[in-house]
């Protein structure tokens, strides 16, 4: 049976929503650097925590299929194994729900973390917030961008409720309301350069996370690469975060509340997890949100312009212009935001031939300036979006993809 037929096979678990692999590929956006928590838990299916739940998503040539899964019971954490794949081969996807169903319902509980006072209303208040993105509005949108129309497939015929506020969540982290085509025929006529790239590195966008989660895991990257960062952050989680269920006896955990992370005594914690210097970074920025502007703080830098929201950010400790050009950009809509570091930097000059910064041997505040200046120009109002797309491509774990494509090319000229 084929993936996509065992997909369809009448779930009462699975759903999805239409989205073409050119709008969104998953192998790409969940592991460029951008969200640090998706696990590969299985070939082409990916874990991990979206607005307070748990998801596994998965994709056909046209289909984002998804499932979430319940909160367990406060109490002991057991090890029950909770599937997270489709149903296997000769079994229908609705005898494998019930399967599971009769397994696991229930029976997998969870220990409740120590919390301080005001974590658990305000844990919950996001969960609030992830229920109801149904009624959120959609991004603001620049030249070049429109809706992607997604559609509801449920085998049952009208989805319910629940179906309905899952995928307004899915719609809303993904940001589907956004035409990613549009936008790379838009920057093909501008720049050959990314025309080039684009042919093997089509469904490249950007995530739109929640801030604190976005902001928290991008101070861990300071001096660090994309592996080490997921175990830093997986760290945080597991020690900090609200535990939310397990799943092949892997714990899936909230990211910390900002509470949780200003506690007392988290610092020296967060240095014998391996955090190093990016500790004290950590609870002095938590603690100076929670002191001077209060929790809800970064959500509220969503609805000021980029340069404010840029500045803003730049005053906690640990953040820098990078840092806080990509928390403008993956979690505080501002699509303008383009994030340069030296690879970037590299990137300008070897395949824009930029003399921007030449002569220098660090990465100057001017030459960070005149660089996404230089990209914002030429790409436009989703300059941030484009430079993901080179970033992306130019990650060493991704350069088979460019073997792959000029195999196939020599193949369709012979």
């Amino acid at each position: 049976m084929s993936r996509h037929a065992v997909l369809s096979a009448g779930a009462s678990l699975w759903r999805s929503i239409s989205c073409p692999r050119a709008e969104l590929r998953l192998d790409l956006v969940l592991t460029c650097g951008q969200s640090f928590r998706w696990r590969e838990t299985s070939e082409g299916h990916w874990t991990g925590v979206i607005a307070g739940r748990v998801w596994t998503l998965t994709q056909t040539q046209d289909q984002l299929w998804y499932r979430t899964y319940p909160l367990e019971p406060r109490g002991e954490m057991g090890a029950e194994r909770v599937k997270t794949e489709p149903a296997g081969e000769g079994e229908t996807q609705g005898e494998a729900n019930r399967r599971e169903e009769k397994r696991g319902r229930g029976k997998v509980k969870t220990e409740p973390m120590g919390e301080k006072e005001g974590v658990a209303s305000h844990t919950e208040k996001k969960r609030r917030r992830g229920r109801e993105l149904l009624k959120a509005e959609p991004m603001g949108e620049g030249e070049g961008a429109k809706e992607v129309k997604t559609e509801e497939d449920s085998p049952h015929g009208e989805g319910s409720e629940q179906d309905r506020k899952e995928q307004a969540i899915l719609r809303d982290y993904f940001q589907l309301s956004v035409s990613l085509g549009d936008l790379y025929e838009q920057w093909s006529r501008a720049d050959p350069h990314f025309k080039h790239v684009s042919e093997t590195f089509a469904g490249v966008r950007i995530l739109r996370q929640d801030p604190c989660e976005c902001l928290f895991s991008f101070i861990c990257t300071s001096n660090n690469h994309i592996s080490r960062i997921a175990g830093m952050v997986q760290r945080l989680c597991e020690r900090l975060g609200e535990p939310l269920c397990q799943l092949n006896q892997t714990p899936y955990h909230q990211f910390p509340t900002l509470q949780a992370l200003a506690a007392p005594g988290v610092e020296p914690l967060l240095r014998e997890l391996g955090f190093g210097y990016r500790a004290r970074f950590i609870t002095q920025s938590a603690r100076e949100i929670l002191e001077k502007q209060g929790p809800d703080w970064l959500e509220s830098l969503r609805d000021v312009t980029y340069e404010e929201a840029r500045a803003a950010l730049c005053t906690l400790p640990g953040v820098g212009a990078k840092v806080a050009d990509c928390v403008c950009l993956m979690s505080l809509d501002k699509a303008e935001a383009v994030p340069v570091d030296t690879h970037v930097w590299q990137i300008a000059r070897r395949d824009y031939a930029s003399q921007l910064g030449a002569g220098h041997k660090t990465l100057t505040d001017r030459v960070y300036r005149d660089i996404g200046n230089h990209f914002r120009k030429l790409w436009g109002p989703y300059a941030g979006w484009a430079h993901s797309v080179l970033f992306c491509a130019d990650l060493k774990k991704f350069h088979n993809l460019k073997t792959e494509e000029q195999v196939k090319k020599k193949g369709r000229k012979r």
